[in-house]
């Protein structure tokens, strides 16, 4: 089974999220939103498309626990229900239910570092 498809996004504390999106637009081109930055793009040899997040975060952000890490990576992922039942079989910490929004589904587990991670199967894929 193919399990991670891409780079989903990039999440990273910092202490003034909106005073660091400005410096990324000013100084290096950064179409940046509240929200950060969403870089497009298509699968090679083919017409799927999807996006890159790039996003900060306030550095007092509870999201990224039980990670002591300033980052946490978002990976895309195919069949997510069926990933985290072969992933708890593999003794990985899973740190929450399945979440279905209407973009996507998500749930989060950490990697043996304590790196919190991020899984995203993108609504429609």
């Amino acid at each position: 089974m193919k399990k991670v498809t891409a780079i989903g996004g990039i999440f990273f504390k910092c202490k003034d999220p909106e005073q660091v999106n400005d410096w990324y637009k000013t100084h290096l081109g950064v179409e940046t939103s509240p929200y950060g930055a969403k870089f497009d793009w298509k699968e090679v040899d083919s017409d799927k498309k999807g996006y890159t997040l790039w996003s900060l975060f306030k550095e007092s952000t509870q999201y990224f626990e039980p990670s002591e890490k300033d980052f946490m990576i978002n990976y895309h992922v195919e069949n997510i229900e069926v990933l985290v039942e072969e992933l708890k079989k593999e003794g990985v910490t899973i740190l929450d239910e399945i979440a279905t929004y209407e973009y996507g589904k998500f749930v989060h587990i950490m990697d043996p570092e304590g790196n919190k991670i991020e899984l995203f199967e993108p609504a429609g894929e």
